[in-house]
């Protein structure tokens, strides 16, 4: 009895280690990055690494990018980009380097056109083309 005991014990606690380790991760939240007056005027997803958030600014006119891991931790490759629509084979605005949790702020102006905007952890790419116009 006492060896059935321990096969069900060891089989609980590897049980809980496997379902503790296949939780997903928390989706990364906009903190304000861009400043003051600046909302979230879209996003997605970055993989399951992260999110890209495109916000805008009325009293300046500017969109602003910020690629944002889920959580914080050693320092990675995070990239971020925004241009005019199209953005052609260079991002007119854009940051990137190794950060502990985002990449940007990155601003730009664009009154009337549509942008191109990403964020990229480690090799992972996620954002949109031709949206936000006006």
């Amino acid at each position: 009895m006492k060896l059935v005991r321990t096969i069900a014990a060891t089989f609980a606690v590897s049980a809980t280690a496997t379902f503790a380790l296949a939780a997903p991760a928390q989706a990364a939240t906009y903190g304000g990055e861009c400043g003051a007056g600046y909302g979230v005027v879209n996003q997605a997803a970055i993989g399951t690494k992260g999110t890209v958030f495109l916000t805008y600014s009325a009293s300046t006119g500017k969109n602003c990018v910020v690629a944002k891991r889920n959580s914080v931790g050693s320092a990675v490759l995070i990239e971020a980009g925004l241009a005019l629509n199209p953005v052609g084979s260079h991002w007119t605005k854009f940051d990137g380097g190794n950060y502990t949790s985002y990449a940007g702020p990155i601003y730009l102006s664009a009154a009337g056109k549509c942008v191109d905007w990403m964020g990229r952890i480690t090799g992972t790419q996620g954002g949109k083309r031709k949206t936000n116009c006006g």
